[in-house]
């Protein structure tokens, strides 16, 4: 009886899946990089031990030609291993990182992963089996735990893993598997590719964000499970944490004007936030009667922020910590969507051709 591919995989039955996968499907995984010394041999040494019975795999560390010795680490492991390959990406963008590692054929499932990230050993093997029991899906993913380095890394982590500090960012807080609109580190099969195209290289932030919404668009679900479980190690500092939330939001807006929608509702609420906060300031100065209101509603975020930092922090150290972060997060998107919609959609600006960034 013919199978095919993913049959062999956890013993699952025929149907379903592409029948013109082979009985060991070819797996790309594809990790944009660029001065990442310090996490790219752990990374690489988790896909090394991951389970890869059964199936191909190839990884490919589309490099932005770093300088700090990562190339010399990826060498290393690409010496002993045959199928990790290091590849130059002279244009140094995430986005062109990730087409160059996608765009030649060769494989059923690509997967994108950040050289931060470390992958559990079932990682790509859960992946496939998602899509083998999910044959309407695109692309599978999973649950990210936060690895902290230091006091802030854990502090700034408790935040973004929190329904409060990210929304229903389910692949950071775990409340919810199935269908979901994005996933971090996605495994997308072959065709998604082939229909929708690739990674939008204009984009400094929110590529995979975008991409999610063309592939959900184009009729393709999204499945989130908590056996593909992958560890990010988080940034331990509020000032690149600001830098990084700025970006994903002023970027939002550049991606709502591609599409001429807005792709999810919980990215306006971080710029109401800072539009009541501040255009309330404003307002206070010609209605001063407005000063209750104006405070009940900033004293109303501020309790909720510091009990769900209580609920979320470790200890009663980490509260004012998390608080903070909180804070962060969300006055950083809201700053950032806010001169989005004044450069992007009130100027019709153009994304500058000289923004790169290839840190995931």
């Amino acid at each position: 009886m013919a199978t095919d591919g993913l049959a062999h995989i956890d013993g699952m039955s025929e149907g379903g899946a592409p029948s013109n996968w082979p009985s060991r499907p070819r797996v790309r995984v594809v990790i944009p990089c660029r001065n990442e010394r310090a996490y790219i041999a752990a990374c690489l040494r988790s896909l090394v031990d991951a389970d890869r019975d059964g199936m191909q795999v190839e990884v490919r560390v589309c490099d932005g030609m770093s300088d700090d010795g990562t190339r010399e680490e990826v060498q290393r492991f690409a010496s002993e291993h045959a199928w990790i390959k290091l590849v130059d990406n002279p244009q140094r963008t995430t986005p062109q990182a990730m087409n160059i590692g996608l765009r030649e054929p060769g494989y059923e499932v690509g997967i994108i992963l950040g050289a931060h990230a470390e992958v559990d050993s079932g990682f790509i093997r859960n992946n496939l089996r998602v899509l083998r029991e999910h044959p309407e899906a695109g692309c599978a993913g999973g649950l990210i735990e936060n690895v902290y380095l230091d006091a802030a890394s854990r502090r700034i982590g408790t935040a973004m893993s929190h329904p409060f500090g990210v929304g229903n960012a389910h692949f950071r807080t775990g409340t919810k598997e199935g269908e979901v609109d994005t996933v971090a580190f996605g495994a997308y099969r072959r065709e998604v590719f082939e229909r929708i195209g690739y990674f939008d290289e204009r984009l400094m932030r929110n590529q995979d964000d975008e991409f999610n919404y063309r592939v959900i668009k184009a009729g393709f679900g999204i499945r989130l499970s908590a056996s593909v479980r992958s560890r990010y190690y988080v940034r331990g500092s509020y000032a690149k944490l600001f830098r990084q939330y700025r970006q994903y939001g002023y970027w939002k807006v550049y991606v709502n004007r591609m599409h001429r929608t807005v792709t999810t509702l919980r990215q306006l609420v971080p710029a109401l936030f800072v539009s009541a906060v501040c255009g309330g300031a404003l307002l206070l100065l010609l209605w001063p009667q407005l000063w209750p209101v104006w405070l009940s509603g900033l004293g109303a975020y501020l309790l909720l922020a510091a009990y769900s930092a209580g609920r979320a922090a470790g200890s009663i150290s980490d509260v004012p910590g998390v608080l903070c972060a909180f804070l962060v997060l969300h006055v950083s998107y809201g700053v950032g969507y806010l001169q989005g919609l004044w450069d992007f959609i009130l100027l019709r600006k153009e994304p500058k051709a000289s923004a790169s960034d290839l840190t995931r």
